[in-house]
């Protein structure tokens, strides 16, 4: 075993990777505890977390296709006196230049291993009160914690960028240049860690990083086992957290974030913008400033007026309240964030309150419960409008849930394949709305990256 290979065999050998980042000092009882960690199916979580780092600059977000690929990959812990070294089998050789690994890959491939350790063994150690709102949201802390993210000597600048994976160049140019005049203002970025409008923030901040000689500039990513794989790390991320689950990851993000800016996307950006609506609304909520924005090219102004209407048709005018839309303006918005990132500032620092990390936020239990993706539970889900917008907001952000899995998670893709596409059912205006905003979706190829569409998703009003 050689921890340097040519660059031609990298993938038909088996290649030891020394610690980056973090683990570089364990005693050998915590190497134990490491191996012991990641035996059984946490092995496979680890696998494909690190499958998802490695496989840097794909081309494809269908996991299964990664993942019948790569068949033959495997990452196993390599104890030794000074600690840990990670021994990796048929990797890909686009994380190697001349035999070794890029250092940003190596950080990464390390933190996956710090938290899927740490997530595995907290939980099975009884450790995390999953059963409790106030128990979810300190496991929340305290992955990110353990991952270094929260910066206590830091005055808040950190913004947090959605948007989808298939979008235009057009928009990705635009999601570059928003990210450029973030970084000139000093601020920081966090996104799903991903391609496309994931990418382009963390992009365009690094150049104005690198003008403004800001050194120590931030490209936080936040993601999670089921949607790594199709939405790998790319390489500009410095400091990676894998949290538990798609709900643990989406309440990291509003905990984190000093001000969110919502590019154009498809299912996952609409399930995003639905948790924190949904959130907002809450009367508990009222007086704690969240910056949103909703920001794109002019060629995006329909995408942002469709959105616009679904939310009118289905939350009502209300939650319209809680976001504003700006088109074309690349230097504005980030003027108006800064602005505003200020006067989060200034209204945390009245509160007494954590610069770091949003504990006065409430969290409904409803939108912290894992939602698993089956053909029952999406026809289960409540799409009515006799009910409290918060609670639709709940149900139709699990709707977008299902739709991403069936997309692009292996879980889902397989049981749309195994019986047929999921049904959603609700209110007539409902529905309506769904499947304009689907439809356009559809239309926009804002669903998948490459190859035609087949919706995994039927509608019955």
């Amino acid at each position: 075993m050689s921890s340097v290979a040519s660059t031609a065999n990298v993938g038909d050998q088996i290649v030891e990777v020394m610690p980056e980042g973090s683990l570089e000092v364990l005693s050998q009882q915590e190497v134990s505890r490491l191996r012991d960690a990641t035996d059984g199916s946490h092995r496979e979580i680890l696998r494909r977390c690190a499958l998802a780092v490695l496989n840097v600059g794909s081309s494809t977000d269908d996991t299964r296709a990664i993942l019948e690929q790569y068949a033959d990959f495997d990452v196993s812990i390599v104890q030794q006196d000074r600690g840990v070294k990670l021994a990796l089998k048929n990797a890909p050789v686009d994380a190697f230049v001349d035999g070794k690994m890029i250092r940003g890959i190596r950080e990464q491939l390390f933190a996956v291993l710090r938290d899927v350790v740490y997530n595995n063994s907290k939980q099975a150690e009884g450790h995390f009160d999953l059963e409790s709102s106030a128990g979810i949201t300190d496991a929340v802390f305290r992955i990110l914690r353990n991952a270094g993210v929260l910066k206590t000597a830091l005055d808040p600048n950190l913004v947090v960028c959605w948007g989808g994976h298939a979008i235009s160049r057009e928009e990705y140019d635009f999601t570059k240049e928003v990210g450029y005049q973030l970084g000139l203002r000093g601020l920081d970025v966090c996104t799903g860690c991903g391609a496309g409008a994931m990418k382009g923030p963390m992009k365009g901040a690094a150049i104005a990083h690198a003008k403004q000689r800001i050194r120590a500039g931030r490209y936080v990513g936040i993601t999670e086992p089921g949607i790594i794989a199709a939405e790998s790390p790319n390489p500009i991320v410095n400091e990676l957290v894998i949290m538990p689950d798609i709900e643990k990851r989406l309440e990291a993000f509003v905990r984190v974030a000093h001000a969110i800016v919502v590019f154009p996307g498809g299912a996952g950006t609409a399930e995003e913008l639905l948790f924190l609506l949904g959130i907002l609304m809450q009367p508990a909520n009222r007086e704690i400033p969240v910056p949103v924005v909703l920001s794109g090219p002019p060629s995006s102004a329909e995408y942002f007026r469709s959105i616009d209407r679904f939310v009118l048709a289905t939350l009502g005018d209300e939650a319209r309240h809680h976001y504003r839309i700006e088109i074309g303006d690349p230097p504005g918005t980030a003027a108006r964030i800064r602005d505003a990132v200020r006067q989060v500032a200034e209204f945390r620092h009245g509160q007494t309150d954590a610069y770091y990390f949003n504990w006065r936020l409430h969290v409904d239990r409803a939108f912290q419960e894992p939602f698993e993706a089956t053909h029952d539970s999406m026809a289960s889900l409540q799409l009515r409008r006799a009910q409290d917008p918060h609670d639709l907001a709940v149900h139709l952000r699990r709707a977008f849930s299902g739709v991403v899995a069936g997309n692009v998670k292996d879980n889902g893709v397989r049981a749309i394949e195994a019986h047929g596409p999921f049904e959603l059912r609700g209110d007539p205006e409902v529905i309506h709305a769904l499947g304009e905003l689907l439809t356009g979706f559809v239309a926009q190829h804002r669903m998948k990256l490459a190859g035609p569409y087949a919706p995994c998703y039927r509608l019955v009003a």
